[in-house]
């Protein structure tokens, strides 16, 4: 039983952390980023410790080297000068340089090719990591973009829908104010239709003719003339005789007339 509540606390905690992994991917990256420098940096130290062990078997083949070549110088000297038994002792000292030297030459060949390829396979490790990493960013960017974007899209898609409500509003509104504005125009037209217009010409005829007349008056007591013949109130005055072709008279306006 223990050991299911452990697996079952274990399955939470992994599923927290998998969720916060999520929530912060850029974090999850700088770990894995700070990883890989730890990782190349101990490489690193080992790759130094082999790179020290090759240049230690270099300068032992080296000095094998020289060795050799003073043990064949002395060898050959020591025999021209008839001494054999000086000369057998750098002969075998001799054959045991040339065999060392022969395995010391391999060992720093295989030292050194190992070294060769470890080195290759840090720059291509380092390599292939930093171009998982810098997909990683791009594509964590790229999620960045998305993810704004499509709250933008869904940000317009609602604006949209609201504008598209709101337009639906206006519209009923422009349906009722246009149907009580022609309401308006109808009720104003029957009522100017049923006014009677010939009671309100004759009162403005008669209105004119009483200005008229009062304006007729006041010329006629002011001594004044009024152009177009003068009013009601001075018309004997003004009447002339005219005779017309049949020889007969006739007075002015209100005159009388007479025949001949």
């Amino acid at each position: 039983m223990f050991k299911r509540l452990g697996n079952l606390i274990r399955g939470f905690f992994g599923l927290f952390i998998g969720g916060l992994e999520k929530k912060n991917p850029e974090a999850l990256l700088e770990v894995e980023k700070e990883n890989l420098r730890s990782t190349i940096s101990k490489f690193n130290k080992g790759l130094a410790t082999h790179a020290g062990l090759c240049e230690r078997l270099m300068a032992q083949v080296k000095r094998l080297e020289k060795e050799e070549t003073e043990l064949r110088a002395k060898t050959a000297a020591n025999l021209k000068a008839g001494n054999k038994k000086l000369a057998g002792q750098y002969a075998l000292r001799l054959q045991a340089v040339r065999t060392e030297l022969e395995e010391n030459r391999a060992q720093a060949k295989e030292a050194e090719g190992t070294y060769k390829e470890l080195l290759t396979a840090r720059d291509v490790s380092v390599k292939e990591a930093r171009a998982k990493i810098e997909e990683i960013s791009r594509g964590i960017n790229d999620m960045k973009v998305q993810k704004a974007m499509a709250e933008l899209n869904e940000m317009a898609s609602g604006m949209v829908n609201e504008i598209g409500g709101s337009g639906d509003t206006l519209n009923r509104l422009h349906e009722m104010v246009e149907g009580e504005r022609s309401e308006a125009k109808g009720r104003a037209r029957v009522a100017r239709d049923s006014i009677d217009s010939t009671e309100v010409y004759k009162m403005a005829a008669e209105q004119d003719a009483i200005e008229e007349l009062a304006l007729a008056d006041f010329a006629a007591a002011e001594g004044l003339e009024m152009e177009g013949g003068s009013g009601g109130a001075s018309g004997g005055e003004g009447s002339e005789e005219t005779e017309d072709e049949g020889g007969s008279k006739s007075m002015g306006p209100g005159g009388m007339s007479e025949s001949a």
